[in-house]
């Protein structure tokens, strides 16, 4: 927390759109550069560009998506276009921004990140205090919750939540899950585990997050949101699925990761109704990061608090992986062996697990609940074997 963000500018943004909220303006109207809001900057984020000298930017530019990333005069990222983080994530940093000294840059929001995924290790260390460990001692959550305070940690809170709080409170469990979409979008990509109309109140709360932000702002509550889709390849499949660009060319590999998708959201609706609901989240996320390979590590961090809940460590190959292929950004193919290299340890550890518990003779592992404040085990029924599964 006492370092600089190493691996990514985006907290420097989050300050930003704290800030901006707390001065009474909209993130999603005005631009970091804009001048009306230039009584605004400070040394700490901009460094190259007093209060007092026009930047020459007024109202959003028409083509946004053509803009470089990053101006020398400034520290956040992105400064020639307006916010594309969802209305949770903003009310979350207005509320670090309120009790954040300027002068303080970006510790207010590593702290605040730093104490989510501490709480986030208390949460489930109820369920199983050996396998909240995969998080809490996780040097990734170190990395990219407490270094570079990124808004993914609270997304992993509240998916977490909303996992734990299915079996007992079903509709809390989907307005979680509609919040956690509210931070960022890839959370939705778990409605198909939640059944029943838990989904349908997911979508009607994410929805209603936004409602305040359509009356003020109309249309331009999207943000950059559609031309950051269009700079980092997700809407045409150019620069993403690292994997199938491996054997596909660029027009097929939208096709072939849409079809993917929608064949294991199927796949998560069928297997919720048997397997436990971690479970199937914890794989339906990280197939998703699969299909996608995002070069952003903090991208999985949903995924290692649903590796510690479901108990399937394997599934960490997938943020180690998105390291090595930020690492080798433009090098297409190394990114897709990289990636590929992380399907084939999950699926060999799922096919070896798989093995271990037919020779074993029980239906599936263990599975540890918490129930009245203690632990019960349910143990699957043992078909003719007395050896315990692996854990």
């Amino acid at each position: 927390m006492l370092e600089a963000p190493i691996t990514s500018t985006d907290a420097y943004r989050y300050v930003w759109d704290g800030r901006v909220q707390l001065a009474g303006y909209s993130p999603y109207r005005y631009v970091p550069l804009d001048d009306a809001l230039a009584k605004l900057r400070d040394p700490v984020l901009f460094p190259g560009l007093s209060p007092k000298e026009p930047s020459g930017v007024s109202g959003i530019p028409k083509d946004p998506a053509q803009l470089p990333v990053d101006d020398v005069r400034t520290r956040i990222n992105r400064p020639g276009v307006p916010t594309i983080y969802p209305p949770v994530a903003e009310a979350y940093f207005a509320a670090v921004a309120l009790f954040t000294p300027w002068s303080a840059g970006t510790l207010g929001l590593q702290i605040a990140a730093a104490l989510i995924a501490i709480a986030l290790t208390w949460l489930l260390a109820v369920q199983s205090p050996r396998w909240a460990a995969l998080w809490g001692w996780s040097p990734i959550v170190a990395l990219e919750a407490g270094n570079a305070a990124h808004v993914d940690v609270l997304a992993a809170l509240l998916i977490t939540a909303a996992v734990i709080a299915t079996a007992r409170r079903p509709r809390l469990a989907a307005i979680l899950l509609g919040a956690a979409g509210s931070v960022k979008l890839l959370p939705l990509l778990l409605l198909p585990a939640f059944r029943r109309r838990r989904p349908i109140v997911a979508l009607s709360t994410f929805i209603a997050t936004y409602v305040p932000h359509l009356l003020a702002v109309g249309t331009l509550v999207l943000g950059f949101l559609p031309g950051y889709l269009n700079q980092e390849g997700f809407d045409d499949g150019s620069s993403r699925s690292a994997i199938l660009a491996l054997l596909l060319p660029p027009g097929a590999r939208q096709l072939v990761a849409a079809v993917l998708a929608i064949a294991l959201a199927a796949v998560a609706f069928h297997r919720t109704k048997r397997d436990p609901i971690a479970l199937t989240c914890c794989w339906l996320y990280g197939a998703a990061l699969l299909i996608a390979t995002p070069t952003y590590p903090w991208y999985g961090l949903p995924l290692i608090a649903l590796a510690a809940l479901a108990r399937r460590p394997e599934w960490i190959a997938v943020p180690l992986a998105a390291y090595l292929a930020y690492a080798s950004y433009g090098h297409d193919t190394r990114q897709g062996l990289v990636y590929l290299a992380a399907a084939a340890v999950v699926v060999s550890a799922v096919t070896i697990r798989h093995r271990f518990v037919a020779e074993s003779g029980l239906t599936a592992p263990p599975l540890r609940t918490n129930t009245g404040g203690r632990d019960e085990t349910h143990r699957p029924r043992n078909l003719g074997r007395t050896r315990r599964a692996a854990p």
